[in-house]
C-alpha cells in the first residue's frame, strides 16, 4: 500500500470509521451498480490508493436542498467523502473563504485545474434581464456557469432545478430558469441528478463509480445514470401487488390507506416518474414517501410543477395510463391475466406429465438458463 493509502485509513480510522465498515460501503455501491462481487475490492482499491479530483460546487436558483441532503447523509458521511474522497475546493455554503478569498479559490481552480476539475450545479439557471436576478461576486449566474462548467472535466447537475429548470423554471418563469443542460449548451459531460432534493445516496455512488473507472455510469436519454433512473417507481414500488389486483386508496385514511393499498387514484405519479426511492429509500434507506403513505409527486421529471400537479388528484388520459377512467378494470384485467396464466401453466405442466408416463417423452433436462445481462 503506498503513502496515500496509508493516510485514507488513518484518517477513517480517526473518524471511526472500521475496515469493516468500509468495505460494507464499497459492497454497497457495487450492488448499486450491478457489478459482480470482485468489483468490491477495486472499488476499495480505487478510494484508497487513487489520487482525488477537484470539486467546485455552485448555488444559483436553490434552496439549498441539495446541499443539506449531502450534509445529512451517511455511509460515508459528508465529511468522510469531503474530507476523504474529494477535494471540494469551493461550495458556498460550507466553505470557511468568504468575499474575495472565495472568489480567488474558484478563480485558481478554473484557471489552473482547466479540464481537470469536477462541477457540481444546484439549483437553475436564471437568463432573464441579462442574468441579473442571480449574481455572485458581481458576475451572473449565467456568467459563472459558462466559464466553470464549460472548463469542467464533467459537470454533474443536482437536483431537478439544476437538472431541467424545477420550480423556478415553472410557468409562468418569471426569471428564465433553466437547467445546465438549456442554459449552458455544449458541455463536454453533463450528469443529471434530478429530485427534489436529490439522493445524497445516488451523489455519492455516481462520484465512487468515476473515482474508481475514471469514466461516469451508463446515461439514459435525459443524462441521468442508468443505475439511479433506469425503472419506474411503480416498477419497485412496494405497493405494486395492490396496483395488479385493483385495490386502491379511495380517501385519505380509510381503511385502504391504513392497509397500505396503491395510491395511484390519489394522484400517485410512480408509473410516469423514475428514479430508485424504492430501493434505496431516505434516511438511509429508513423509509420513503410511498411507504409512508404519500404518493409519488414525479420531482425527478422535467417539468414536473406545470406536468405532474394537482398533486394529490389523479389525471385522466395522463401519459402511460391509458384513458385514466377506467382505472378498475386495470386490476380486474391483471388479475384475470394472472389466472389465466396460472391455469395455462398447470395445463402444459400436466400434458408434458401424461406425455412422459407414455414413454415417447424423453425425461426433461435442467431448464435453460434465461437470465440476461445488463443494469438491473
Amino acid at each position: 500500500m503506498d503513502e496515500l493509502g496509508s493516510d485514507f485509513r488513518r484518517e477513517l480510522e480517526a473518524r471511526g470509521v472500521s475496515r469493516r465498515e468500509f468495505m460494507g460501503f464499497c459492497s454497497a455501491m457495487a450492488v448499486m451498480f450491478g457489478l459482480p462481487k470482485g468489483a468490491t475490492a477495486a472499488i476499495a482499491e480505487a478510494l484508497e490508493n487513487k489520487p482525488k479530483p477537484t470539486l467546485v460546487w455552485l448555488n444559483f436558483q436553490d434552496c439549498a436542498g441539495n446541499t443539506e441532503s449531502f450534509l445529512r447523509a451517511s455511509k460515508p458521511t459528508a465529511a468522510e467523502v469531503i474530507l476523504d474522497l474529494l477535494s471540494i475546493d469551493y461550495h458556498e455554503v460550507i466553505m470557511a473563504a468568504a468575499g474575495h478569498q472565495a472568489e480567488e479559490n474558484l478563480r485558481s481552480v478554473v484557471e489552473n485545474q482547466k479540464g481537470a476539475y469536477l462541477a457540481v450545479v444546484e439549483g437553475s439557471i436564471p437568463t432573464g434581464a441579462n442574468g441579473a436576478y442571480c449574481t455572485i461576486g458581481g458576475k451572473s449566474a449565467l456568467h459563472i456557469a459558462n466559464e466553470v462548467c464549460g472548463n469542467a472535466l464533467a459537470t454533474i447537475a443536482v437536483g431537478t432545478c439544476a437538472s431541467f429548470g424545477g420550480i423556478p423554471a415553472a410557468s409562468p418563469n418569471p426569471t428564465g430558469a433553466l437547467g445546465v443542460s438549456d442554459a449552458v449548451p455544449g458541455i463536454k459531460t453533463l450528469i443529471n441528478l434530478s429530485a427534489c432534493p436529490v439522493n445524497a445516496q445516488n451523489l455519492t455512488a455516481t462520484l465512487v463509480f468515476f473515482l474508481t473507472y475514471g469514466r461516469f455510469p451508463a446515461l439514459d436519454k435525459l443524462n441521468r445514470p442508468i443505475f439511479a433512473y433506469g425503472k419506474s417507481i411503480h416498477d419497485n414500488c412496494e405497493r405494486r401487488s395492490h396496483y395488479d389486483s385493483g385495490q386502491y386508496v379511495e380517501q385519505w385514511g380509510d381503511e385502504a390507506h391504513r392497509d397500505g393499498h396503491c395510491l395511484y387514484k390519489m394522484g400517485c405519479k410512480g408509473p410516469v416518474s423514475f428514479q430508485n426511492c424504492p430501493n434505496i429509500g431516505w434516511n438511509d434507506n429508513t423509509s420513503w414517501p410511498v411507504a409512508c403513505g404519500h404518493g409519488c409527486i414525479g420531482c425527478a421529471e422535467p417539468d414536473f410543477w406545470d406536468k405532474m400537479t394537482p398533486f394529490y388528484a389523479h389525471l385522466p388520459g395522463f401519459p402511460g395510463f391509458g384513458t385514466g377512467s377506467d382505472i378498475d378494470k386495470v386490476g380486474f384485467w391483471a388479475t384475470i391475466g394472472v389466472t389465466t396464466a396460472f391455469a395455462t401453466h398447470t395445463l402444459v405442466h400436466l400434458g408434458k406429465k401424461l406425455v412422459g408416463t407414455g414413454g415417447d417423452h424423453a425425461p426433461e433436462g435442467p431448464p435453460a438458463r434465461t437470465d440476461e445481462g445488463g443494469e438491473g
